[in-house]
């Protein structure tokens, strides 16, 4: 087993704000921070459908660089502010994750910013390891 353990930063001006790296490699493991829907210029939609799908595109790049794949995610931690939203970032969650999918736990909760609708964590475990 390797032990590889390094930092990955997205550039979120949040993650130096409040001391935390987007995703944390740990040999054959990959820890992603929670991730809400900022496109990479800082703005973010008011969509909850498309902050899911930012969301999953920054996890993407995260775990790319941390050498494995939405594919490897197996176990998502998903908060949506209003619960109106689930089934619409539900739906996208469905046609993201394919058999075997990676468990999930979803929780209403709010958010420090009003904008952000949706924020998703993930765990994933690099195959070939």
């Amino acid at each position: 087993m390797s032990t590889d353990r390094r930092a990955i930063s997205s550039g979120s001006k949040f993650e130096k704000l409040a001391g935390y790296s987007r995703a944390l490699v740990d040999g054959e493991w990959v820890f992603v921070s929670g991730t809400a829907g900022h496109n990479p210029d800082g703005s973010i939609s008011f969509d909850p459908e498309e902050q899911t799908r930012q969301s999953l595109r920054t996890i993407a790049r995260a775990l790319e660089e941390g050498g494995a794949s939405l594919a490897d995610i197996v176990r998502l931690n998903v908060y949506v502010a209003d619960r109106a939203d689930v089934m619409t970032v539900s739906k996208v969650l469905g046609e993201t994750f394919s058999d075997p999918r990676p468990t999930n736990t979803t929780i209403i909760c709010g958010f420090p910013v009003e904008e952000i609708k949706v924020e998703i964590e993930v765990t994933a475990r690099k195959r070939g390891q």
